[in-house]
């Protein structure tokens, strides 16, 4: 027997019919905040974390604003994105398997998601049909998202109870969205973009 087998062998024996530590759950499970707050508790998280975030009626036509001021030529989408989502003037590109390189290439993409987490300022997309594979929404420079107001919740466990027969059943990767991409070294010194977009523009539509 190895060293390290023997080593491991005397901790599973030391530890092996010890009674597990009981896990204190008393956090909050439920909110108390009305639609309202809930989606001005999201902007302020959002904004904080220096993300875009306008509520809108006609979503198309803000994508197309958002395309002209951030100077955006080609724009990736899930190929499950909704119609009315696609703006004109832009060319759209559908991920069908678009490589690293191909992803790079884009200007921005726009998709869906999930769930959205108020209180945390989080975006969840769980790879559905208008959010699509993880990398569309990490590698391009800007991200765009679409969230529905009967999606944002207020804590984080609300948000899980909604995911939770996604990952469950389907196995969907999740993806978690908490502003721009940043990143800070020993001397706090913010750089953005390092694992993920730059620019993050959430519209959040009726």
């Amino acid at each position: 027997m190895s060293a390290r087998s023997e080593i491991l062998q005397r901790v599973g024996d030391a530890i092996r019919g010890a009674p597990a530590e009981p896990v204190a759950r008393e956090y909050r499970r439920t909110g108390g905040l009305d639609a309202d707050a809930r989606i001005e508790l999201l902007r302020d998280r959002l904004v904080d974390y220096r993300a875009d975030v306008h509520e809108v009626d006609d979503v198309q036509a803000a994508i197309a604003s958002v395309c002209v001021a951030q100077h955006v030529s080609t724009l990736g989408v899930p190929p499950g994105l909704p119609g009315e989502w696609r703006p004109g003037g832009v060319e759209i590109v559908d991920d069908h398997g678009l490589s690293p390189r191909e992803l790079d290439a884009l200007d921005g993409v726009v998709t869906g998601c999930t769930v959205a987490i108020a209180e945390t300022g989080t975006l969840v997309l769980a790879a559905g049909p208008a959010e699509g594979r993880r990398a569309l929404s990490l590698v391009p420079d800007l991200h765009v998202c679409i969230v529905g107001r009967d999606q944002v919740v207020e804590l984080v466990p609300e948000a899980f109870d909604r995911l939770g027969e996604l990952v469950r059943e389907e196995r969907r990767p999740l993806t978690f969205v908490s502003g721009p991409s940043a990143t800070s070294d020993i001397e706090l010194s913010r750089v953005e973009g390092v694992h993920g977009p730059r620019r993050l523009v959430v519209l959040v539509q009726p």
